[in-house]
């Protein structure tokens, strides 16, 4: 078995659905942060359609107060003659209904100049909401895209990995999946054996181990081909601790029962490639080590 070679193919149809879904709602996304871009033009004519409804408003309301101190100098001027008979009442009364008139037009077009101020400040705040949908960053660095984006390839990832591949040259050891098995997340399926790259942990007593250093030479024999084979390695570790220090019931030395019993440490030994190669060997075989101690 190679890196990269197939091993297990899970059923891909719920994973390419929810990319298919996820591309969509990406593409819906686009076109929306797009559409804030547009609206800020949109908003941007309201504000200056805006201004100039307040000019007009403001013009209404200037010929507004023309009218109004007309009709009122007029008023006054007819109430000063009326004592004295030189203005009918006639006269008065039409000089009154003008100033009422003018007065009510004043006060409209107050009302509409200040109604037109109102309404461009309200475009200014809807333009600056929209605004802050999309300032600072294009559509594809927009926060929202981002986002968007992101469950896109979370997507692609998902239904990338309903193809298993080797993640190492080696053998299977241990398949526990078969044609048609449901599995779950975190489920074991098999087990890969690399067998060019395997070691022998050579677990020594503790009184062998004084002389034992790093990158000392040894020579090994396995059961399997005999000692007509052999092994060539060197040290490449010595565990942290003994078998017994990690047992799921450690030992309770400090109880006052205590029968020293000789310990055993594990020492890493690595093999020739070549070697390895040329004779493979398997997962839990029985191996003879030698260590040349002589080399410090």
């Amino acid at each position: 078995m190679k890196k990269g070679q197939l091993l297990v193919l899970l059923d891909d149809a719920d994973a390419k659905i929810a990319l298919a879904q996820a591309q969509a709602e990406f593409g819906q996304v686009q076109r929306k942060v797009r559409g804030y871009f547009a609206n800020d033009a949109a908003l941007g004519g309201q504000v200056n359609s805006r201004d100039a409804d307040i000019a007009a408003a403001a013009a209404r309301y200037s010929a507004a107060a023309a009218d109004f101190e007309r009709a009122r100098v007029e008023l006054d001027r007819r109430q000063a003659l009326s004592a004295s008979g030189a203005v009918s009442g006639d006269e008065l009364t039409q000089s009154q209904n003008a100033f009422a008139t003018a007065r009510a037009g004043l006060q409209s077009a107050k009302a509409a100049r200040d109604q037109a101020v109102a309404q461009k400040a309200a475009a200014v705040g809807e333009r600056s909401v929209n605004k802050a949908l999309f300032e600072g960053a294009g559509v594809d660095a927009n926060p929202e895209v981002a986002a968007a984006r992101a469950k896109v390839e979370q997507a692609e990832l998902n239904l990338e990995r309903t193809r298993i591949t080797a993640p190492i040259d080696g053998v299977v050891a241990k398949n526990a999946v078969q044609v048609g098995q449901q599995v779950q997340p975190g489920q074991m399926l098999m087990s890969i054996v690399p067998i060019r790259a395997v070691y022998v942990d050579a677990n020594y007593k503790e009184a062998q181990l004084r002389n034992v250093r790093l990158g000392q030479p040894a020579v090994l024999t396995a059961d399997l081909y005999g000692g007509s084979v052999k092994y060539h390695g060197k040290v490449a570790g010595i565990g942290g601790g003994t078998g017994a220090a990690f047992a799921l019931i450690p030992a309770q030395n400090a109880s006052g029962n205590w029968i020293k019993v000789v310990q055993r440490l594990p020492v890493r030994i690595a093999l020739d490639p070549q070697e390895l190669a040329d004779h493979p060997l398997r997962v839990g075989l029985s191996m003879d080590a030698d260590i040349d101690v002589s080399r410090r």
